[in-house]
């Protein structure tokens, strides 16, 4: 379960490239020589149940994963775009005394007593192949420790045990219809759940080649999936937008794409009909969270639906409850409640937190607001915790967004509450504007409501700025933005 398939396929096809990264490139015999001999390497190197990896998407975080689960521990993937903080917190909270890491990330682990094993400096895998004893998890076994982002205090640990990543994979390729022939790109960091799933355990269970691109540029993602003809590109909003803006990209540089997919954040529609006018490539969005391994609903080329985030995969189970938990009518809005083997087992020593997002008969409590159509499609609408009540009247922060970037010189745009003594809330908006593009406030606020908006959810007022504010992983921070508006001013 989970480690079989790369030790598969190192005997049926030893010499298939698996990883390209940005060091070389590695087969699938390669990465099963590595992972054995540093699973071997780590089984006597800590006594811990589990181990860190601090790396960015690369062969070497292929190999030190499955090496990981060779040497019967839990992987604690480190996100070192977190704050000194943070990452001391998911240290301390996992009880790791051991990190797998490279000299550029190595500072961040500075003034702690951890045993930190350098990859640059292991000796070159033996040419012979290593036959590893595999260990025997059981299915409810805690595979990975996956911290979120902590965009509301510190980061908890999610419980995703080896039945969660494996339904989860096995679920999103058959939904998918993804092949051995497809050719992965793995832009989006891999101590995320969307990369784990989508760029690296799905494309190692297939056999498939993926191509990691250790660090973010518009220009390094475009060029990796011309060179490498690549059909299967996963990314967050923000990255398709920025590729969107590139000059010089073109319909022929996606020529052998199968599948564009997004998630990780709600994506805009002027995005998603701005890339398709443009390159005739449609932007297929997914759905979601670090807890449900993420996958739970996905369009696919051969069944879409534009606003929606698709059809549930295989197992997956939703259902739309009001605020008494009650279900309510196909079509009706409430919030998403999930279920399936996919969902995880909890958080990481936080039994109250767990049980408020788990029901007794097993649905997880997403904390997303959305609707399911008499198809199937599911569709998110926002955010629980990011509805604004103005004068009693309801606000979904997400539709003013999806307004306020129809404008012509808005490129992106965060609704959040500001507090009113008169309403409770009155609706505030963030914007950024388009190179070389000019619009006043006032401008914005005219546009929304010439756009038939309700009085209510016209922004009572519209703050320009340079760039919103973002979560390492793209997700725009509405709780900057809401610290921000409602800051008491100075005395």
């Amino acid at each position: 379960m989970l480690f079989e398939p790369l030790f598969a396929h190192a005997q049926r096809t030893p010499d298939e490239v698996a990883v390209i990264d940005e060091r070389g490139q590695y087969t699938y015999q390669y990465l099963a020589n590595a992972a054995a001999g540093l699973g071997l390497y780590l089984s006597f190197q800590t006594q811990k149940s589990a181990v860190g990896l601090l790396l960015p998407p690369s062969g070497g975080f292929v190999a030190s994963f499955y090496a990981t689960l060779l040497a019967g521990k839990t992987v604690v993937p480190i996100n070192y775009l977190l704050g000194d903080r943070e990452v001391a917190h998911v240290i301390k909270d996992s009880g790791i005394d051991t990190v797998i890491t490279i000299p550029q990330l190595a500072p961040r682990l500075a003034g702690t007593d951890l045993k930190v094993i350098d990859l640059t400096q292991l000796p070159q895998t033996p040419p012979m192949a290593i036959t590893p004893r595999f260990p025997s998890p059981a299915p409810d076994d805690m595979a990975v420790l996956l911290y979120t982002s902590g965009t509301s205090g510190l980061p908890k640990g999610v419980v995703l045990t080896y039945r969660n990543l494996q339904s989860d994979v096995d679920a999103a390729i058959e939904h998918a219809a993804l092949r051995h022939e497809h050719k992965f790109l793995g832009v989006i960091p891999l101590f995320h759940a969307f990369g784990l799933t989508g760029c690296m355990l799905g494309p190692i269970q297939l056999g498939a080649q993926v191509v990691y691109v250790a660090r973010f540029s518009p220009v390094a993602m475009l060029t990796a999936i011309k060179d490498h003809k690549l059909s299967i590109v996963f990314g967050v909003p923000a990255m398709m937008g920025a590729l969107l803006n590139l000059k010089n990209a073109a319909p022929d540089d996606f020529a052998h794409t199968y599948a564009m997919i997004t998630g990780g954040d709600a994506l805009p529609a002027t995005l998603r009909e701005g890339f398709k006018a443009r390159f005739n490539v449609p932007l297929l969005e997914g759905y979601g969270l670090t807890e449900t391994s993420p996958v739970v609903a996905l369009n696919v080329p051969q069944a879409s639906r534009p606003g929606s985030v698709g059809k549930l995969v295989p197992g997956a189970q939703a259902k739309i409850v009001d605020d008494d938990g009650k279900e309510v009518a196909t079509g009706g809005e409430g919030e998403v409640w999930l279920k399936g083997p996919m969902i995880m087992s909890g958080y990481y020593n936080l039994p109250d937190e767990t049980a408020k997002v788990l029901t007794a008969d097993g649905f997880f409590k997403s904390g997303d607001l959305g609707k399911l159509d008499a198809d199937g499609y599911l569709y998110i609408t926002g955010r629980k915790k990011d509805l604004i009540i103005s004068g009693g009247e309801k606000a979904v922060p997400r539709e003013i967004e999806e307004v306020l970037t129809r404008h012509p010189a808005v490129a992106e745009a965060a609704v959040v509450g500001k507090k009113d003594p008169s309403r409770g809330e009155v609706v505030a908006a963030f914007v950024t504007l388009k190179p070389g593009a000019t619009a006043t406030p006032d401008e914005i606020r005219t546009f929304a409501r010439d756009e038939n908006l309700a009085t209510f959810k016209v922004p009572r007022e519209v703050i320009i700025i340079d760039e919103l504010p973002r979560s390492p992983t793209g997700k725009v921070l509405k709780r900057v933005l809401s610290d921000r508006i409602n800051a008491k001013p100075e005395a």
